[in-house]
């Protein structure tokens, strides 16, 4: 009969195998509360990160908003003073960039 201090190989791997799962769970789970919170910092990061972008782009737009009515203005005027230059104006404008993207493509 076998004492009881000594175990069997059969018993020595399976109390190995058991060692190794357990092993294998912790890890798991110690890799998974790393990832969680790996994402909540990148969360927050990226929440600050679109609240300065959406700071500074409205910033930008009340900014540009004055200029863009300005130059809308100043277009308006230019085309009711002179019809046709305008119009001859933008017709060569268009040519120029129909050409230009045209010799893009060969």
């Amino acid at each position: 009969m076998p004492s009881d201090n000594v175990k069997s190989p059969v018993e020595e791997a399976k109390h190995a195998a058991d060692q190794g799962v357990g092993a294998f769970k912790d890890a798991m789970a110690s890799a998974e509360r790393r990832i969680t919170e790996a994402a909540k910092v990148a969360e927050k990061a990226l929440k600050e990160g679109a609240e300065t972008l959406r700071a500074q782009a409205k910033a930008y737009a009340e900014t540009a908003q004055p200029q863009l009515e300005e130059a809308q203005r100043y277009v308006t005027e230019k085309v009711r003073e002179r019809p046709v230059t305008t119009t001859l104006a933008s017709l060569g404008v268009g040519l120029l960039i129909g050409l230009l993207l045209s010799s893009r493509n060969k």
